[in-house]
């Protein structure tokens, strides 16, 4: 069993009680190569922003292999992990997330992912000898991940029946694309009384960019918000990715598509370990709502900005905070 050294909840944020959540039954379940999964995908981004796919094409063989990587990574001495941080974004990090005041029962591992192969990762965990297997899992997993990231947004555009067909995951393949890979270990947390509230894993929040493809083991805590506000929590599965609208696709799709606001309770049994690649676009990209998808009289909500724009404002707020607010007209 894997935990951080030194626990203190002291340092982790609470999440108060409210009235009693539920497990979210109705979570979109998408097949890509079933015939009419373009509408479906559609209907989901605009309802919750969030949904499952199965038969994703990626082997579990793969997925095994970078998790038990992972794992090894973050059952090291404290001292060795430490070598790769702290995160300033990118390395090791623990407890604290970002550096704005943010706390949460995690330590995570941020890379970011370039054109090349991660042969000669910047990370100095990738760069020992001893790392072989990781780096070689990490190039496999990552292109088999952006496959899958693009063949969905694919599957959007077709859905809103516009074309380019590639006209948002081309920003996701493109050389200069800014995306990352996040690796987030929850140990299993000592749990306060239950009048005093439940333990924060990673507050709420949504992803900045276009889209993140999460999976997770088999432990709970990943809750999501409703448009009512509620929250809700999302059953561990394994062997399914999860998809979320990130605020830049929202941004696109002038607010049709709903950026899921999100967050991961601590469990106070069992580990709990994700792996999230967020697909960004190339920093210098201009988003602006996508005049094919602006209706008769329409009115676009954002104003135009670059990635590099509000990757900065993200980068100065809170993780509660709503970023896109700024940026509206």
């Amino acid at each position: 069993m894997v935990v951080l050294t030194k626990p203190s909840l002291g340092q982790v944020s609470l999440t108060r009680p409210q009235k009693p959540n539920h497990h979210l039954s109705g979570i979109p379940v998408i097949n890509l190569s079933q015939p009419g999964s373009e509408a479906l995908v559609v209907r989901a981004c605009e309802e919750l922003g969030f949904f499952k796919v199965t038969d994703h094409g990626i082997p579990m063989e793969l997925i095994a292999k970078l998790e038990e990587e992972a794992v090894k990574f973050f059952a090291l001495p404290q001292t060795d992990k430490e070598r790769v941080g702290p995160a300033s974004p990118f390395g090791y990090g623990s407890k604290n997330i970002g550096c704005n005041g943010d706390t949460g029962w995690v330590e995570y591992l941020l890379m970011e992912i370039t054109s090349k192969p991660m042969s000669h990762a910047s990370l100095a965990v990738l760069t020992e000898p001893s790392a072989s297997s990781f780096r070689s899992a990490l190039n496999e997993y990552i292109s088999a991940v952006r496959k899958l990231a693009c063949e969905v947004l694919e599957s959007m555009a077709e859905g809103l029946k516009i074309e380019p067909r590639n006209i948002f995951s081309k920003m996701v393949m493109d050389e200069e694309s800014d995306s990352v890979l996040r690796f987030n270990h929850y140990p299993p947390c000592p749990m306060p009384q239950a009048s005093e509230g439940v333990v924060t894993g990673f507050g709420e929040h949504t992803d900045p960019q276009i889209i993140s493809v999460l999976r997770s083991n088999d432990t709970a805590g990943l809750q999501i918000s409703l448009r009512d506000g509620s929250w809700v929590s999302v059953l561990p599965d394994r062997a399914a990715f999860f998809i979320n609208v990130g605020d830049s696709l929202q941004v696109l799709t002038n607010g049709r598509f709903r950026s899921v606001r999100h967050r991961v309770l601590a469990n106070g049994l069992k580990s709990r370990v994700s792996m999230i690649y967020f697909g960004g676009p190339p920093s210098g990209e201009r988003l602006a709502p996508l005049s094919l998808l602006m209706r008769e009289g329409e009115e676009s909500h954002y104003r135009e900005f670059t990635w590099c724009e509000y990757k900065r404002c993200a980068y100065k707020t809170m993780l509660a905070d709503n970023r896109l607010r700024q940026f509206e007209k």
